[in-house]
Order: C-alpha cells, then sequence, then structure tokens
C-alpha cells in the first residue's frame, strides 16, 4: 500500500478546493466530493514510498522541524491531466500546484529525508515531480472535458485572486495501510 507525506493547503485554498470537488459532484461527476473519509482533504504529495523505515521517519521529522514548512504556501495553477490508467483508459484531473522555490525546495528536503524508504518512484523525486492537487479520478475522455468545465467555473478566492500567500495548514504522514494520518507539521 502507499505511504505518503503531503502538504495541506489552508484556508482560502483548501475552500476553493472542496468548492470544485462538491461542483464535480453536484454534475454527476467523478471527485474526491464522493470519499466522505474524515482524513480526506485537498493535498499535495511530497513523497510516497512502498514502505517507510524507522530512519526515514526520524529524518522526516527532524527536517521539518526548522518550520520553513509554513513557506510553502499552495497556489493552485491550471489544470494537469495524468493518463489515461487502466483499463478503460481513465484519467486523473487535478490543479498544478506552482512550483515556488520554498515549495520545491521542501520537496527537496522531504524526498531527502525519505532516501531510506523503499519503492520510491522515480515521479517522486527531485527534478520528476509534478506537484498537484487532485481534484477527481476515474474520468471518461468525455467526463473529463465536462469536469474541466465545471470545475474552471468555480470562481478562485479573493485572497487568491489578489496574489496573496495562504500558508498552508500543515504537513501529514499518510498510512495506506492504516489508513491513518499523522500531522508532522501544523494542527488538523
Amino acid at each position: 500500500m502507499v505511504q505518503s507525506v503531503e502538504l495541506l493547503p489552508g484556508g482560502a485554498v483548501e475552500a476553493w478546493v472542496r468548492a470544485q470537488w462538491a461542483a464535480l459532484a453536484d454534475a454527476d461527476l467523478p471527485s474526491l466530493a464522493h470519499h466522505q473519509g474524515e482524513t480526506n482533504r485537498p493535498h499535495v504529495t511530497l513523497a510516497v514510498a512502498g514502505s517507510v523505515t524507522a530512519d526515514a521517519e526520524t529524518a522526516l521529522e527532524a527536517a521539518l522541524s526548522d518550520g520553513a514548512w509554513r513557506a510553502a504556501a499552495v497556489r493552485p495553477g491550471g489544470f494537469v491531466v495524468f493518463g489515461p490508467h487502466g483499463r478503460g483508459g481513465r484519467f486523473v484531473l487535478a490543479r498544478l500546484a506552482v512550483p515556488s522555490p520554498p515549495l520545491l525546495a521542501l520537496h527537496e528536503v522531504v524526498a531527502r529525508a525519505w532516501q531510506p524508504a523503499t519503492d520510491v518512484p522515480p515521479t517522486s523525486r527531485p527534478g520528476a515531480w509534478t506537484p498537484h492537487v487532485t481534484l477527481a479520478s476515474r474520468l471518461t475522455a468525455a467526463q473529463l472535458a465536462d469536469a474541466v468545465v465545471v470545475a474552471g467555473a468555480v470562481a478562485a478566492p479573493a485572497a487568491y485572486e489578489a496574489d496573496t500567500a495562504v500558508p498552508p495548514r500543515g504537513v501529514r504522514r499518510w498510512d495506506g495501510d492504516g489508513r491513518e494520518e499523522r500531522w508532522l507539521t501544523g494542527v488538523p
């Protein structure tokens, strides 16, 4: 199963992503709004691994202890599409997270800390990573076109339009095996 480290956007950005999820669901399209679990949150995945060693966990906590993660504001940009994946050629629709210098620096620190982890996919490594916030998965090609129109019609918050950095809520560890989150920084 997947082990990950995730940066969670705060305030207006989180609300905007959730509004896009809701608009997609209201349009009867696939959406992360359909996942009602308490831990379903908008996020940017910083690192992924098949399993994580105790050394990697310790290194990760040390790497985040200086508080530099607070400067890595998540600013969703244009749409990005991944896929087609699996049988039936389904797509994932996301918003690119603008790769600001603080976000790229945080990703590099996390990736370096997780070097002892196993099964780290190449797309999770610095230089190959595509920072994004997922809106919907398992979209057909026809649904993808509709989803872009629906999500694109959701107005961005005023702070976002004013180019005001919205600090992230925090960084969490997601344990896909145990289906549990553990906050490393910030407030749940």
